[in-house]
């Protein structure tokens, strides 16, 4: 009987000992996850704009959707917020980033990184919120607004 509650004391303060390494491991997991998400935004934007010609009427404009997926399960934090912001940056064209927030902690940003794409990134609401615990589907076009801009909305 002694073993038994001593195995099971040892196991409980063992668990214990190991749980903010875990959490740190979901925080790094979901931020990784996060940044592949980017990635994607990244290469719908470069998509729409590869080989086509920015027009006034955004009903002609080139299009590309994207969704975005929100990490979950065991191995992921759990996220509060979740949205493409626009930030201030050094560049004009460098200013959209994602903005989550796990669970007990602080907003984080990931930049979108846009240089090699040859036109403003503009989110027509200012700010999109997307499910912290699901998909959301962007539409992207590429239109003339002043000069080649790609609109980024939130459709699903």
């Amino acid at each position: 009987m002694i073993r038994v509650v001593l195995t099971v004391a040892v196991a409980a303060a063992l668990l214990a000992a190991s749980m903010p390494a875990l959490e740190t491991a979901r925080v790094t997991t979901t931020a990784e996850r996060l940044d592949s998400e980017v990635d994607r935004i990244e290469r719908a934007t470069a998509r729409v704009v590869s080989g086509s010609i920015a027009v006034e009427d955004p009903s002609l404009a080139a299009r590309a959707g994207v969704t975005v997926r929100a990490p979950s399960g065991v191995t992921a934090a759990t996220i509060h917020r979740l949205a493409l912001v626009e930030v201030d940056g050094p560049r004009p064209d460098s200013r959209i980033a994602l903005r989550y927030r796990p669970a007990g902690g602080r907003d984080r940003y990931l930049p979108l990184r846009v240089d090699a794409v040859p036109a403003k990134i503009d989110l027509v609401t200012g700010v999109i919120d997307l499910r912290p615990g699901g998909e959301s589907r962007l539409e992207l076009r590429y239109v003339d607004d002043g000069g080649p801009t790609v609109r980024i909305t939130r459709v699903g």
